[in-house]
């Protein structure tokens, strides 16, 4: 590394810190949903709501956000994420109906924005060096699979000794010791000097108005939806549809005798095979298209969930498929980061990543209500499951004519 480098290893130690805290959190939520639904009487549409809200809320707070990071600061972008998303957490605790769980989910969702991908990954990217970004980008979003390793079976333990409400309140005070990690966050601007010279209005509106960014957007949905549902309705899913554990089997050699405990570990497997696929990608980043990356990720997910509806859902089942799909399960991020970074300059990645995460925010928002809608309906997710095929599919195919040139390049070869 150079000397340059050398600030890059506690700014990358720093929101890693942060970020897999805060996701380590939000990928409990689907743990609450029978234990709040059961103790209220809700149905699951009113619960899967309010976490869609929550991811809506995400999508809309994200290019805020990096707005608030790029014009005044990352660490102060990051104290106010850090601040709503506790406050969040400790209103929802004292919340008894469905509507105030709602309302105060946008508090989780603008929190979970200013401490997530938007603002962390712009952080690390204009740290890291050109040789080093993808691979940074990929350890940045491997760090909120790890995150997700240990907070979904954490909180069942948790539910396992407290009310959920002092659980969301312990969560509270860990979101808000990520506040120590803020000093290590001093990022260089690695921007050349013609972007330091231009608005942000004027790269931003030349990005959105490049048919680039239409596709990766468009793209980046079928994300939003398989995560966004399979983090709120998988550990029900499991509990209820699985067949049983048997004793003696493997599993239950491992203390996984219950359902509800085997739909814990399937997200904290889905984070734990994560984070190698993340690392995985942000090195292939470097080295082959994005675009054909992101088409092949979207394709193996595809694959991956229609398998898995098709066969019969056994606890062997649901671990294969927790594996296969937590390879692939935020593999898109550091690729789709970086290919905003690369097409359209560092300077404002924030602002232009923080839009482009607006879709899968709203897929998740869709896939999460849908989730719980459909359920209430029909009894099942199946419908569910299977729009999310489709989905899926139709990212594989639009990610294929994005031109990865930078646009400035583009632009100056059709003037000549």
């Amino acid at each position: 590394m150079t000397r340059q480098d050398n600030m890059f290893t506690p700014v990358l130690i720093g929101s890693c810190i942060i970020i897999m805290i805060c996701f380590a959190v939000r990928a409990s939520f689907g743990v609450f949903q029978i234990p709040i639904a059961e103790e209220f009487g809700w149905l699951r549409a009113e619960f899967s709501l309010a976490i869609a809200i929550q991811n809506l809320a995400w999508g809309i707070g994200q290019p805020i956000f990096g707005a608030i990071a790029e014009r005044f600061g990352d660490r102060k972008a990051i104290f106010l994420g850090v601040i709503l998303y506790a406050a969040g957490l400790v209103f929802s605790a004292y919340a008894i109906t469905p509507g105030q769980h709602q309302l105060l989910e946008i508090l989780v969702g603008f929190g979970i924005a200013g401490t997530g991908f938007g603002v962390i990954l712009a952080i690390v990217g204009r740290a890291a060096s050109d040789k080093n970004r993808s691979v940074a980008l990929g350890i940045a979003t491997a760090a909120g699979s790890a995150g997700q390793v240990f907070g979904a079976p954490l909180a069942e333990a948790l539910l396992s000794v407290f009310a959920w409400q002092s659980v969301f309140l312990i969560f509270a005070g860990m979101i808000m010791a990520t506040l120590f990690a803020l000093p290590m966050l001093r990022a260089p601007i690695r921007t050349a000097k013609a972007e330091i010279e231009e608005s942000m209005g004027q790269i931003v509106g030349r990005a959105i108005r490049d048919p680039s960014f239409a596709l990766i957007f468009i793209g980046f949905f079928s994300c939003g939806y398989q995560l966004g549902f399979i983090t709120a309705h998988f550990p029900a899913f499991v509990t209820e549809l699985c067949g049983p554990i048997a004793p003696g089997s493997l599993l239950h050699g491992m203390g996984i005798t219950t359902t509800s405990a085997l739909g814990a570990v399937a997200i904290s497997l889905i984070g734990l095979a994560n984070i190698v696929g993340t690392i995985t990608a942000g090195w292939l980043g470097n080295h082959f298209p994005k675009r054909y990356l992101l088409a092949l990720i979207y394709t193996g997910r595809t694959l991956a969930a229609g398998l898995f509806i098709i066969l019969p859902i056994t606890p062997e089942s649901v671990i294969a498929f927790s594996i296969v799909m937590g390879a692939l399960w935020l593999a898109t991020v550091p690729l789709t980061s970086g290919l905003v970074g690369q097409i359209y300059g560092l300077r404002y990645m924030g602002t232009l990543y923080g839009l482009v995460f607006f879709s899968p925010q709203l897929g998740s928002f869709i896939g999460v209500w849908l989730g719980g809608a459909l359920y209430d309906i029909y009894g099942d997710y199946t419908a569910v499951w299977w729009i999310g095929v489709a989905v899926g599919a139709l990212s594989a195919v639009v990610h294929l004519p994005i031109k990865e040139t930078p646009l400035k390049d583009r632009m100056q070869a059709a003037a000549a």
